[in-house]
Formats: C-alpha cells, structure tokens, sequence
C-alpha cells in the first residue's frame, strides 16, 4: 500500500481546497469542492473565497445569497457555514438525527418559535428567550441575507429552510454518501476518523457509509489507513505552493486536517486558543501557516511567526495589497 508523506498529504488538501492556484468557478461549485466554508464570521466566508476564486467580486456573494444559489446555516457541528444550495438539504439531513436531544421544557417554546418562522424570517432577539439559544439545534433554519453579509455582519435573522429553498427531496443514506464524498473531495485522502470529527457523525456510521462506496487506500507515515476518491488529484509534494491569505475559522486548519502539517503544532496555539475563540486571520508560505494578519485602518498588516526570506516577503506584500483593494 501506498505511503503518503505529510508533505504529500499537505499538497493534496492544497490543491483540493483551490489553494495552489485561484480557479475560474462559481461560487456554488467551489464551495461544494472544499466541502463548505465556515461563516462564524460574516467577512470570512468573503475573504475564503477570495482567495480561492480569481476575480473574485464580494457583491457577487451577496447576489447569491439573495438570490439563493448559496445558503449560510447552522450545519456541521453546529456551526455556520456557507454552501451550495444543492448541498442544504443533504448536510443538514446526513447529521438531523444526531442534534442535542429536545429538552420537553422547551417544546412550548419551540412550538411558539415556529408559529413565528412560519410568518416570516425573525431577528432570533424576536424569538423567545429559552429558545433563541437553540433553536437552530431543533429546526432546520437559514440565515436569512442581507444578515450575514459583508454589508451586515450579524447573521441573526433566521428563515425555515422549507420555506427558503422547498422541503428536503434526500433520503438519509444518500446524504450522509454525499457529505463524506464531500469531505474527500476537499480533504483526503483521509482517516475515516477525521471524517466523523469534521461531520460530527459517529465513526460507526462513517465506516458504513464508506464500506458502500468505490475507494482507494492508503497508509500516512504513522501506518494508519488513509481513504480516498479514485482519480482525485495527488500532486507531486515538491509542487510550489502560492502565498496566500486564510480568514478566520479556515477549516483547513482544524483538527480534521492535523495530518497535512499545514498548521504546524508548534503554532497551533498562537491561531486557536482559549483566550481567542474568535480565531485569527492566518498566511500560508510554502503550504504552511507562517504568520497573521489584520485589516487595520486602510491597510493589510503582517505579522510572521519566524524570518522569512526576502522573496517570501515581497509576494506577502504583492497578496497583501490584493486583500487590501478587496477589503475597501
């Protein structure tokens, strides 16, 4: 069997989150080829696809927000992200049936909620207050534009996706085949249980899913058996990687993803840390995290976590001002 190198991995998971060279794609079929874009942040799901897509314009994003082509709700472990319209229903269906468990206090609550939804998209402070806490964990809910834009930042006006995108037409199984294939297509090859850390699904279901599905295998350095999609692109590890600019809440850098080495350990707590929970903006160099960034005033600031070389600095500075224009 075949043994990756976490420098192959880390190529792999470039090139597969459009991260080696920015596409000519819409906006719905990249965010299905990374499997998603976390939106904790409004601006962050802007800036994730800025720096995948080429000519990369924000207003598009709104216009396709209102006009429904994409959706930003509460998905995967229970956090906001930004999808494709045709992945809705089957994200939210694959892990409906593992959300928090109803608490029967709540359910007069919950009922009086979706009286109100029913009406209407509500500003979730319009929702009661034993409810509005949670009560995207009981509801299949969007998060109705213009909230949620770069225009205005607070994603807090909720819709009922039935009546925002039509009812779900997705039985379970084909869901969950369809969001673990997602997650290969972005992220392997892949442990099986990396995949149910990133869908917050139960291993037991994910190796399910997979033993139906056309794999290849491989092992990382570790011995530990890594699947895979046939044909999905494997570059060679010495492939160049681009400087770019990461938003905020970034998926790549999460702990799905710790096998590509693409945060390094040593600065995993100067990006995610108790006294930080809002995360941080993060550049790549030569396929890693090698410092932060900040927006402040009318300028892109820069801070590296080691000496760079001068080329590296000048192409720092090149994106940087690129963010720059985008941001003003």
């Amino acid at each position: 069997m075949t043994v990756l190198s976490a420098r192959a991995l880390n190529r792999a998971l470039l090139a597969r989150q459009l991260l080696l060279e920015r596409v000519d794609r819409p906006a719905p079929a990249v965010l299905e080829a990374m499997g998603g874009l976390q939106a904790q942040y409004a601006p962050s799901m802007y800036i994730g696809l800025w720096t995948r897509i080429a000519a990369f314009d924000r207003a598009s994003l709104t216009r396709q927000l209102e006009r429904r082509e994409v959706v930003q709700a509460t998905l995967l472990r229970s956090t906001i992200h930004l999808v494709s319209r045709a992945d809705y229903w089957p994200f939210a269906v694959a892990v409906r049936e593992f959300r928090p468990a109803m608490d029967p206090a709540l359910a007069d609550a919950l009922e009086a909620a979706v009286e109100r939804l029913r009406e209407g998209p509500v500003r979730r402070t319009d929702l009661g207050p034993e409810i509005r806490q949670r009560v995207h964990y009981y509801l299949d809910l969007v998060r109705v534009p213009p909230a949620g834009t770069w225009e205005r930042r607070r994603a807090d006006v909720y819709g009922l996706a039935d009546d925002w995108l039509g009812p779900a037409a997705v039985a379970v199984p084909a869901a969950r085949e369809l969001l673990v294939r997602r997650y290969l297509t972005a992220f392997g090859p892949a442990h099986r249980s990396e995949i149910a850390g990133w869908a917050g699904l139960p291993p037991a279901v994910v190796a399910g899913v997979l033993a139906g599905m056309d794999l290849i295998t491989f092992r990382d350095t570790r011995g530990r058996e890594l699947v895979d999609l046939p044909d999905a692109p494997l570059p060679d590890p010495e492939t160049p990687a681009p400087v770019r600019f990461l938003p905020t809440y970034d998926a790549t850098l999460l702990v799905h993803a710790r096998r590509t080495l693409i945060l390094p350990e040593e600065h995993r707590s100067k990006v995610f840390h108790v006294r930080m929970p809002q995360s941080i903006g993060t550049f790549l160099v030569d396929g890693q995290v090698a410092g932060t960034w900040t927006f402040t005033g009318d300028r892109i600031a820069w801070e590296p976590f080691e000496k760079l070389s001068l080329f590296s600095r000048r192409a720092l500075d090149a994106e940087a001002e690129l963010l720059r224009a985008f941001h003003v």
